[in-house]
């Protein structure tokens, strides 16, 4: 790929995964629900990794993982009836996180469930930028793409902010607040979510 085609979105290749996963797990580094089960640098990064692939993982094999900048920055969209590998989130969770953050784990999930839409929509588990190059538009760049597949479908999006600074980014790009998930120790999640917009 050139320095040209690398300013645009691409889909990103399955074979390119692992490299994609390195540039989610900078990016929410200092995420506080990516954080919650791994306070320490070690456990974090072995195991990010691993709930990346669990959360959107499905997205490469589908077309739908995209990336900007050599990677700089990524976005996994899982579309209309696919979603997470519960099963593998859930184990991981068990198997690796901090024991004080469990039991509230399972609320949190539950939570989430609620709040998901019933109807027909994209989904977008994670989205991050190198943090070296943010500030540069790259995120934008990666949600402007996705949203107007979105609208070429005529189906909503929705999403789970794990970090209250990125609301601002969230709304800029039509996003709405339904309301708040939390328990116990966990940081807040807030679900969100982006009605299609007629094609011009």
């Amino acid at each position: 790929m050139n320095s040209l085609d690398s300013a645009f979105v691409h889909p990103i290749d399955p074979v390119t995964a692992e490299a994609a996963f390195a540039t989610l797990t900078l990016g929410f580094s200092t995420d506080p629900a990516a954080r919650w089960p791994w306070p320490r640098p070690a456990d974090y990064l072995r195991n990010m990794p691993l709930l990346a692939r669990a959360f959107g993982g499905r997205a490469f094999a589908l077309g739908t993982a995209d990336g900007v900048d050599g990677l700089a920055g990524v976005a996994l969209w899982l579309p209309p009836g696919t979603g997470p590998d519960n099963d593998a989130l859930a184990e991981l969770i068990e198997r690796t996180a901090v024991a004080s953050m469990l039991k509230d784990a399972d609320q949190v999930f539950a939570q989430m469930a609620r709040f998901h839409p019933a109807e027909p929509h994209w989904y977008l588990p994670l989205i991050a930028v190198d943090p070296v190059q943010q500030g540069q538009g790259l995120g934008d760049k990666l949600m402007a793409h996705a949203l107007a597949r979105c609208d070429a479908d005529g189906l909503p999006a929705y999403l789970e902010s794990s970090n209250p600074r990125n609301l601002s980014f969230y709304e800029r790009h039509g996003f709405t607040v339904l309301g708040r998930i939390q328990a116990g120790s966990s940081p807040t999640l807030v679900p969100m979510v982006r009605k299609p917009r007629p094609r011009r």
